[in-house]
């Protein structure tokens, strides 16, 4: 199916996903979906049929989250973003009853949003890869944060923090930002010297949004 009345927003991390599908939610009195929309359903879910989603729900120590090779960190991100896949058009074709318009900070991949979506309803936020690994723990979202003091718990913190640093380094390799900026898609890099609204203008216009009623 297409989801006719969803925008999607895919790409990098620090690269303003989140802040604009907040803007556009409220703007145009949309359905917001954020990252992650899907956690309401990790109780119930099969430890079978979504091992990656449910790895951190049945972690007994977190330290074996972080102690995790750069590979293994690799494959499970993977993993979990092919499974999130799978609940995000459930929840999704549930959501475009509503006759609302959608905007999604998304894990599903290029490769089906072809499928799903409009090519004018899919845009690519990108940030250079570096920024996601230099500066991953200087947001102050609790998980991060958790993460951080994990690392900082470790009999050697400085190797710890370089293993950790290897698997951010996978998961935001040039070879992936390169994916999403050859996808097809339209793209809006990361520019420091751009203000907020100026990117949601942006935004907009790749939307075809600009001269929509947002009343």
């Amino acid at each position: 199916m297409q989801f006719k009345d969803a925008y999607f927003i895919i790409g990098t991390a620090y690269a303003g996903k989140s802040t604009m599908i907040n803007l556009l939610a409220d703007k145009y009195h949309g359905i917001l979906c954020e990252e992650n929309y899907h956690d309401r359903f990790f109780p119930e879910l099969d430890r079978d049929a979504f091992p990656c989603l449910t790895y951190t729900r049945d972690l007994v120590d977190w330290h074996d989250f972080i102690r995790r090779t750069p590979a293994e960190y690799e494959a499970w991100i993977d993993g979990v973003a092919n499974e999130c896949e799978v609940l995000e058009l459930e929840i999704l074709k549930e959501l475009a009853k509503q006759g609302k318009p959608i905007f999604v900070d998304t894990n599903i991949s290029i490769e089906t949003l072809k499928t799903v979506a409009a090519p004018s309803h899919v845009l690519v936020m990108l940030a250079d890869p570096k920024i996601s690994v230099q500066r991953f723990f200087e947001r102050p979202d609790r998980e991060k944060q958790f993460l951080y003091r994990l690392i900082m718990e470790e009999a050697d913190p400085e190797k710890a923090m370089e293993n950790y640093r290897k698997g951010l380094e996978r998961i935001n390799s040039r070879e992936k930002y390169d994916r999403f900026l050859n996808s097809g898609f339209p793209v809006i890099l990361r520019d420091d010297n751009r203000s907020i609204e100026q990117t949601l203008s942006l935004v907009e216009k790749a939307f075809g949004l600009s001269d929509r009623s947002s009343v």
